[in-house]
């Protein structure tokens, strides 16, 4: 999961992807973009480059919502990298759009590269796919960056192994 915000406020998720892992292969991806109800701050449009005019046609949220929800649930594993960012950006827009959060399973990929790879320099996304030979094409374009946490995920497993991962699952 990655979203991308208007501003600094959690809830004014601007776009969403969603890259769906089935039997240790990528199975499917889902992006949209969102119409937040808040002006979007020049600094993270300077970041991911999606303005106001982009998102004027999108749905909003509570339309994306629906579409998604069967993906939060408590046997789901949702990963992110950095994801309490991306967990917090999901449950306060709930909260925003008065939708009740589900319970679901997280884990953190920034984590799990800081557990795998400590000979890193950082351990931002685009840092720790260069490192594991990841393409990463456009970084801060949710798409792009949910399809390499994915890869991250999948090639740490085949590393590591899946036993290596379970202490980062967390329940949300």
């Amino acid at each position: 999961m990655d979203f991308e915000t208007a501003s600094g406020k959690r809830y004014s998720a601007c776009s969403l992807a969603l890259t769906i892992v089935r039997d240790n292969q990528i199975a499917d991806e889902f992006y949209t973009l969102i119409k937040p109800d808040v002006p979007f701050f020049w600094r993270n449009v300077e970041i991911h480059g999606i303005h106001e005019h982009d998102v004027k046609d999108a749905p909003t949220f509570p339309e994306v919502w629906p579409h998604i929800q069967s993906f939060f649930t408590p046997e789901q594993l949702v990963i992110a990298h950095n994801a309490q960012f991306d967990n917090g950006v999901l449950k306060q827009t709930l909260t925003h759009y008065g939708l009740d959060a589900p319970s679901y399973l997280s884990l953190d990929t920034v984590k799990t590269s800081r557990q795998f790879l400590p000979m890193l320099a950082n351990h931002k996304l685009n840092t720790v796919c260069d490192a594991l030979d990841i393409t990463l094409e456009h970084h801060h374009n949710a798409l792009d960056d949910s399809l390499a946490c994915a890869n991250i995920l999948l090639t740490e497993a085949n590393q590591f192994g899946q036993d290596a991962l379970t202490p980062f699952v967390k329940a949300v």
